[in-house]
């Protein structure tokens, strides 16, 4: 069981992962009802499932941290095994998708951070089971808590917003680049296009051979 400092800031985080991930369940069945069109299916089921992993893993190690006589590292140990599991089978996935490469790109930095996320826990929950008096341990693995939960975030926006929240793709849309992404965030390689000449009907209408107009 984590003592001093360290109980209140799990205690924290489990409360807020908690709250996060009772917002994400309804903001899924929200979400569920109306049509999605940017990318396909499994690239959103990965962005939901990566948001839920993030918010679980913080849940999981700060509750059992703080049951008494727990071993901290024992939690942490467990999750990072299943986040690794998690990110290997999302990574095969996304590269059995039809997604662009665009979107391919930025689901595999997901996955590079969640995999970071999950070896620190890993290694850091190894150490405290070998020495249990070791604060500094307890301290990255708290690091790491923070960070499950503000990539949690970041995913569950990506999700329900449907906009990539990546540096770059923020850095560009901000800055206006075109084939950055539309209104909807949404890459350029991903936007409907339209049927040859339905934006313009008069287009249409001048094509060779069409009723009423000379041939």
């Amino acid at each position: 069981m984590v003592t001093g400092d360290y109980r209140e800031l799990f205690a924290t985080a489990a409360a807020a992962a908690g709250a996060l991930t009772g917002l994400l369940f309804v903001a899924m069945s929200v979400t569920s009802q109306r049509v999605l069109v940017s990318g396909p299916p499994v690239i959103r089921q990965i962005r939901a499932s990566a948001a839920l992993l993030a918010f679980t893993n913080t849940l999981a190690i700060s509750l059992f941290g703080l049951v008494p006589g727990t071993n901290i590292g024992y939690p942490a140990i467990v999750v990072a095994v299943i986040g690794i599991m998690f990110t290997a089978a999302a990574m095969r996935s996304i590269l059995a998708s039809h997604a662009s490469p665009a979107v391919i790109r930025n689901q595999i930095e997901l996955i590079v951070i969640l995999v970071l996320v999950c070896v620190t826990e890993l290694v850091a929950g190894v150490i405290v089971l070998a020495n249990p008096a070791s604060t500094s341990s307890v301290q990255i693995i708290g690091y790491a808590v923070v960070t499950s939960t503000l990539v949690g975030i970041g995913r569950a926006w990506e999700f329900i917003g449907e906009r990539e929240t990546g540096i770059l793709a923020s850095l560009g849309i901000l800055a206006g680049r075109p084939g950055t992404a539309d209104d909807a965030g949404r890459p350029a390689t991903e936007r409907p296009t339209d049927p040859a000449g339905a934006g313009n009907p008069a287009e249409a209408n001048d094509q060779p051979g069409q009723p009423g107009q000379p041939g």
